[in-house]
């Protein structure tokens, strides 16, 4: 049994939600359904037990199992549907939801990293080939295009391994030579540089792994043999690698004429983000400029024209639940659905808040009702929030690529914050005998 409120699907028994995800010859699910269940199914039911109980009915309700006694004409639609369902494994898919719902999304190809997965779904294939050959060429595409996502995956997620030691990687020493002005002279480019890496991290976020984060092993051990976020954890360290990035080329100037000189060049390139909607990057610029070890540098900031900088701090004030970022954000989404280009088009969330609003979603509504049906009202919310952002990884860069800027940034080492700390006092000596003490014990611990 199904219940519906108003049309929407509400609440639902596991196999009664199964059973609706399953094409006929006459009937095909809503895409919104389709993706809807598709992501927060996981919460309940392992992705490889899922497909197979989908060829389950497939088989089942077709006699697929007897494929060679059928006929392209007795298979009917159902084989189109099913070619329409499968190409989900592929790359996209377009989904009409209602005003400010869902207006495209991404599918899940990272399940088929499976291997049972995959070869449920080369079995299907091959009884779908074997009833109506007709249908080949078009399964042979999903196929191939899912491997292709996959390839290009594996070869990302090699490189973040080999480049994350290197950017995660803080030292204990002032005597790094660095210094972005030099290297990026322009605010501009530098911020479109920065939204080459956040939309390339983004780009090859699964929606699952949202899911997947918050899926507590007590709450939902079903889940626990396939918890992988790793792309997802790649992308909230890089929040923290460029808040650190700027701290350091800030401390690492002795001259305070120049310190000034680097604050006021970052909250250009701030300015640049948040006109650009690379608003992950914003807050991490601006997180950076208010560590202890910079927001402390008072003859600096003395020499500093703080007015733009004001600006963008109310931008990103978390007072009221970051309500004055939440109206920018809705702001830059509307911007988006009209924008002729895309670079009019272009939205990057604050991922950190991102992510804490998707976990309040999870803890605060029930996996399921006293009645022992599966809560859909929840699963139709985690694919609004989640679907959004699927939608704008789809964007491409529109800047030119400078890799020699993009190296810089996630290669360079950075400070530590025992560093930052120590380099900061060696800008401005401590004025209280509490720093003065910390001074003291940074030199012997560092040095």
């Amino acid at each position: 049994t199904l219940i519906y409120q108003d049309g929407l699907l509400m609440s639902g028994s596991l196999e009664a939600l199964i059973q609706h995800l399953v094409p006929t010859t006459t009937y095909y699910p809503d895409r919104a359904y389709i993706f809807a269940f598709l992501l927060s199914s996981r919460l309940y039911v392992r992705p490889h037990a899922l497909m197979r109980d989908v060829c389950q009915v497939c088989s089942s309700q077709q006699n697929l199992s007897n494929a060679l006694k059928r006929d392209s004409l007795s298979l009917g639609k159902f084989g189109l549907n099913m070619v329409r369902l499968l190409r989900l494994s592929e790359v996209r898919v377009r989904v009409r939801w209602t005003r400010d719902h869902l207006s495209s999304t991404e599918a899940f190809p990272y399940d088929f990293r499976d291997e049972r997965v995959m070869k449920q779904l080369k079995e299907i294939i091959h009884r779908l080939c074997v009833a109506d050959c007709s249908l080949r060429p078009s399964l042979m595409q999903i196929l191939n295009a899912l491997l292709d996502c996959l390839t290009d995956l594996d070869k990302y997620e090699v490189r973040m391994l080999k480049t994350s030691e290197v950017a995660q990687r803080l030292v204990d020493t002032d005597s790094l030579q660095t210094d972005v002005h030099e290297m990026c002279e322009s605010p501009a480019v530098l911020a479109e540089q920065l939204t080459h890496i956040e939309l390339e991290r983004l780009r090859h976020l699964g929606p699952e792994e949202f899911v997947q984060a918050f899926a507590e092993d007590s709450k939902c051990a079903e889940i626990t043999e396939m918890k992988k976020t790793k792309n997802l954890e790649y992308y909230a360290k890089w929040f923290n690698r460029l808040s650190y990035l700027v701290a350091t080329d800030i401390c690492l100037n002795v001259k305070k004429k120049q310190r000034a000189k680097i604050i006021e060049y970052f909250i250009d390139v701030a300015k640049e983000c948040f006109n650009l909607g690379n608003f992950n990057s914003l807050m991490a610029i601006v997180a950076g400029m208010n560590m202890a070890p910079v927001s402390r540098l008072k003859k600096t900031w003395s020499k500093v024209d703080t007015s733009k900088f004001d600006i963008l701090e109310h931008q990103m004030d978390p007072a009221s639940n970051f309500n004055s970022y939440r109206a920018t954000l809705q702001a830059a989404m509307w911007r988006s659905e009209g924008g002729h280009n895309d670079r009019e088009k272009i939205i990057i969330p604050f991922f950190s808040l991102l992510l804490k609003d998707i976990y309040y979603l999870n803890e605060g509504c029930a996996n399921k009702l006293p009645n022992g049906h599966v809560n859909f009202e929840k699963f139709w919310q985690l694919a609004k929030q989640i679907g959004e952002v699927m939608n704008w990884k789809r964007i491409e860069c529109p800047f030119q690529k400078r890799p020699e800027i993009i190296d810089y940034l996630i290669t360079t080492p950075v400070l530590s914050e025992n560093a930052l700390a120590l380099a900061s006092f060696e800008c401005e000596p401590p004025e209280t005998n509490y720093g003065k003490g910390q001074y003291k014990q940074l030199k012997l611990e560092l040095r």
